[in-house]
């Protein structure tokens, strides 16, 4: 090959090189990304009464009756159990169906 045609195809595999490395994210960036999404997962019979206002649809009225709901019946053994907290309905559930866990 000449060096006219060498130098072109060099800088192309430098450049796609470089590239591939900069996608490839650093292990403990993801581990910390993860951690951020589980930690933004809200479990229902742990969580305070600030937490779980932080919910779709939820606020602090709310967020207390579920608190007043678990104390008087125990732990939720579902996430449809929370349908039968005064207040929530059908849309809270779905609008927070990937953000809460029992």
């Amino acid at each position: 090959m000449t060096k006219s045609k060498l130098l072109p195809l060099s800088i192309l595999l430098f450049s796609a090189t470089l590239f591939n490395a900069s996608a490839v994210e650093n292990p403990s960036d993801v581990q910390a990304k993860t951690e951020q999404v589980q930690q933004a997962i809200i479990d229902l019979n742990n969580a305070d009464a600030t937490q779980l206002a932080t919910l779709k649809g939820v606020g602090a009225k709310r967020a207390q009756a579920i608190i007043d709901y678990r104390e008087q019946h125990g732990k939720f053994t579902s996430l449809q159990e929370l349908l039968e907290v005064k207040g929530v309905g059908n849309a809270v559930l779905q609008a927070n169906q990937g953000l809460i866990k029992i």
